[in-house]
């Protein structure tokens, strides 16, 4: 792999580890707070529905799961099968796209419908 692009995916790890570690402590105190104050999920469920604000923040920590995730499984994967190429950029990739069609359905069920 030339020195650029393992400089890019280094960095695509990176940013999208901060950018997760700001969303899960969001997501987090959003929810003790929430649950703290009596709402059930039903509760909160109704109150996310209609929010581009929630969708918007959900839609950018589904976005950096996609990014993230994928990355860190291409090195563990690429380690145990001491090999790397484009089968497993194709795999990964395909993991991705995966994570991030699934967690859209999530963001969009949980905002918009």
């Amino acid at each position: 792999m030339s020195a650029r692009r393992e400089a890019v995916l280094w960095l695509a790890s990176r940013v999208s580890a901060a950018v997760l570690a700001l969303c899960v402590i969001v997501h987090l105190a959003t929810m003790i707070v929430a649950v703290r104050g009596g709402l059930t999920a039903t509760e909160i469920l109704g109150r996310t529905r209609g929010s581009i604000t929630w969708a918007a923040f959900y839609g950018v920590f589904v976005l950096a799961v996609a990014v993230h995730a994928p990355l860190g499984l291409r090195t563990v994967v690429g380690e145990l099968a001491r090999r790397e190429g484009a089968w497993l950029d194709f795999l990964m990739a395909l993991f991705a796209l995966l994570l991030l069609i699934g967690g859209m359905r999530a963001v969009i069920a949980v905002t918009m419908t």
